[in-house]
C-alpha cells in the first residue's frame, strides 16, 4: 500500500508538469475542445464549475490534468481527478461534469483517441494474455502510474517541435497504448482490440445501432449480428455499456436532438421527428427527464 500511495504522489507531481504544458498550449483559446498537431490528442480547458459537456464518446484515454471532473451514465455518477484516467471502450453516450475551475486555476485534461487496430497490434506483439471471454464494462476509471503520465508528457511536449510528430508521436503513442495495456484497466483495453471478444462483437453492433439510431430497434436483429441469443445478447449489452439496447438509444436519440437544435436552430418539434420520436410531448418528457430541463429552456 505505501509503494502504491508514493506512486500517486508521483504521479500528481507529474501532473503539475503535464498541467503547465497543455495550460501553454491552452490559454486565451477559451473553454472547450482544444485540437492539436497531434491528430489524436486533444485538450480540454474549462474555466468554470459545473460546466456540463454532454457527449457521445468514441474509445478514448483521458487524464485529468487539473482539477475535479464526474462523468454520468446511465443515473450513475463517478468521479476522477488529478493523476487518474478515463478509459473507454466502445461508444458511449456520457455527460460530464467539472467540479473544480476556475480562471486561475483552469480544469485541464488530456484526451487521447484509442484506435483498435493499434492495440491488436501491440498484442500481438507481446503475447498478452486475452483468453477471458466475459464481458467487462466498457469504461473505467483508475489511478495513473507515472510511466503514463511521462508518456504524456512526452508527447505533449513533441508539440514544441513540430517538425518532430511524423516520426516521434507514433512511437510515443505506442508506448502509451502498451502502458494502459499492462496497467490497471489492461482487460478492458484489450478487449477493445480482441477479435470475437464480446466486448468487440458489442461495439459493432453499437456502431449499427449509431447508424441507424432513427430506426425501430429490433434486438432480434442485433442479436442476431453478436451471435448471440436475445437473452445473453441483453445481458453482454448491458455489461458493457450499464443499459440496454432500448436506453442506448434513446441517449442517443436525445443527444442527437441536443446537436440539432444548437447547432442547426432545429425547434423541438423538429429535431424530435428527425431522431425518430413520433410524438413531441413524449420527446420533451424524456428530453426533460435527461437533461433537467425542457427542451425550451434548455436551448432557449
Amino acid at each position: 500500500m505505501t509503494i502504491d500511495i508514493r506512486s500517486h504522489k508521483h504521479a500528481i507531481d507529474k501532473c503539475k508538469e503535464l498541467a503547465a504544458l497543455v495550460d501553454r498550449h491552452t490559454n486565451h483559446q477559451g473553454n472547450g475542445f482544444h485540437t492539436t498537431a497531434i491528430d489524436s490528442l486533444v485538450f480540454i480547458r474549462e474555466c468554470d464549475p459545473a460546466t456540463t459537456i454532454q457527449t457521445i464518446s468514441e474509445p478514448l484515454l483521458g487524464i485529468v490534468v487539473q482539477g475535479k471532473k464526474e462523468v454520468l451514465l446511465n443515473e450513475k455518477t463517478y468521479r476522477y481527478g488529478v493523476a487518474q484516467y478515463l478509459v473507454v471502450s466502445v461508444d458511449l453516450p456520457l455527460s460530464g461534469r467539472v467540479l473544480e475551475a476556475t480562471p486561475h486555476q483552469p480544469y485541464l485534461g488530456f484526451k487521447l483517441t484509442l484506435e483498435p487496430a493499434r492495440l491488436s497490434e501491440i498484442i500481438v506483439q507481446t503475447n498478452l494474455d486475452t483468453g477471458r471471454k466475459e464481458s467487462v464494462r466498457g469504461w473505467s476509471i483508475s489511478d495513473a502510474a507515472p510511466p503514463l503520465i511521462d508518456c504524456a508528457i512526452r508527447l505533449t511536449q513533441l508539440l514544441d517541435t513540430p517538425q518532430d510528430i511524423p516520426f516521434l508521436a507514433p512511437l510515443m503513442i505506442h508506448e502509451i497504448y502498451y502502458r494502459l495495456l499492462v496497467g490497471a484497466q489492461g482487460e478492458t483495453v484489450r478487449q477493445i482490440a480482441t477479435t470475437g471478444s464480446n466486448m468487440q462483437r458489442i461495439a459493432e453492433v453499437i456502431k449499427r445501432i449509431k447508424t441507424d439510431f432513427v430506426k425501430p430497434l429490433r434486438v432480434k436483429d442485433l442479436a442476431e449480428q453478436a451471435n448471440m441469443s436475445p437473452a445473453s445478447f441483453h445481458r453482454h449489452f448491458k455489461a458493457v455499456t450499464s443499459m440496454s439496447p432500448l436506453q442506448y438509444q434513446k441517449r442517443l436519440r436525445l443527444l442527437m436532438a441536443k446537436q440539432m437544435m444548437l447547432a442547426e436552430n432545429a425547434d423541438a418539434t423538429q429535431a424530435a421527428y428527425r431522431v425518430g420520436y413520433e410524438s413531441p410531448s413524449q420527446f420533451s418528457r424524456e428530453y426533460s427527464r435527461m437533461f433537467g430541463a425542457s427542451p425550451i429552456k434548455d436551448i432557449g
